[in-house]
């Protein structure tokens, strides 16, 4: 039997929004968020705990927010490998001088800039991030076409990426718990044939 796939989001991180800064300055912001574990006092939902027990692998991004994530889920009983796969989609910070935004606004403004391709060289594209998520769909459907019950604890952008790729690939959503918020949840299940499948030279087959 097919096995169920759950994509998580992190907890919230121990990091300030209330400050207002500029654009350039959102960057330092935005790579001191990807060095933060979580905010004291964060812990799971039960229902969120209660599903990652019933499965047989759990995974996680490389990033501290999503590693201590995954640690108080399990409630550190078990190893939980990360791959820097899984870690969120860039948010750089846009070419806009002067303004004094908070973080949350700029994150805003920047994800819009990084969709339509504006930005800088070197960065993961909108396109080269889905073309990631593919690979991330593809790794979570080989566990759960095993018989396995997989877990993985990322972030919510990725997450929503994969919310749209794996439906269209044939695996409905169960449940959805707290939206897109911290320590939110899907849950998946195969319910139509993979259409998107594809080989190692990337032709389109059927599953």
């Amino acid at each position: 039997m097919t096995g169920r796939i759950i994509t998580a989001r992190h907890g919230r991180p121990n990091v300030d929004r209330s400050v207002r800064i500029t654009a350039k300055e959102y960057g330092a912001w935005w790579a001191n968020y990807d060095l933060s574990g979580l905010a004291p006092g964060e812990e799971p939902p039960g229902s969120l705990v209660e599903a990652a027990g019933d499965c047989h692998v759990v995974l996680s991004s490389t990033l501290p927010r999503a590693i201590e994530t995954a640690a108080k889920i399990v409630d550190h009983a078990r190893h939980v490998p990360q791959d820097a796969m899984f870690v969120e989609a860039p948010l750089p910070p846009p070419p806009v001088p002067f303004l004094k935004l908070s973080p949350t606004t700029w994150g805003v403004i920047s994800r819009i800039f990084w969709f339509v391709g504006l930005s800088p060289k070197g960065v993961e594209t909108h396109r080269g991030a889905w073309r990631r998520v593919r690979q991330i769909a593809d790794r979570l459907i080989e566990h759960a076409e095993r018989g396995d019950h997989i877990l993985l604890c990322a972030h919510g952008y990725v997450n929503w990426m994969l919310d749209g790729h794996l439906r269209k690939r044939g695996w409905g959503r169960e449940c959805h718990v707290g939206d897109n918020d911290y320590w939110s949840w899907r849950s998946y299940r195969r319910v139509a044939p993979d259409l998107e499948a594809v080989t190692d030279m990337g032709e389109r087959k059927p599953s």
